[in-house]
């Protein structure tokens, strides 16, 4: 049986990717929640707990996300 295995390295460098792209001024900007849920996003590319932190559903908080210049990369 095959199996996809996530290497630490993959996951590191996803999470550089996200910090560098982010546009930290807008999210420097946003309310306690949203700022929070988006940090949360960058480190873990989790959308559904990032979304769930936020208080919006997950395409709302894809859209912010996409507003905040965070990349989907995984």
């Amino acid at each position: 049986m095959l199996k996809a295995s996530i290497d630490e390295r993959d996951v590191e460098e996803a999470r550089e990717i996200r910090r560098k792209m982010a546009n930290w001024g807008f999210i420097e900007r946003q309310s306690p929640k949203i700022k929070a849920a988006l940090k949360y996003y960058i480190e873990t590319g989790d959308l559904y707990v990032a979304s769930r932190i936020a208080g919006l559903t997950i395409e709302e908080f894809n859209e912010l996300r996409k507003k905040a210049g965070i990349p989907n990369v995984s």
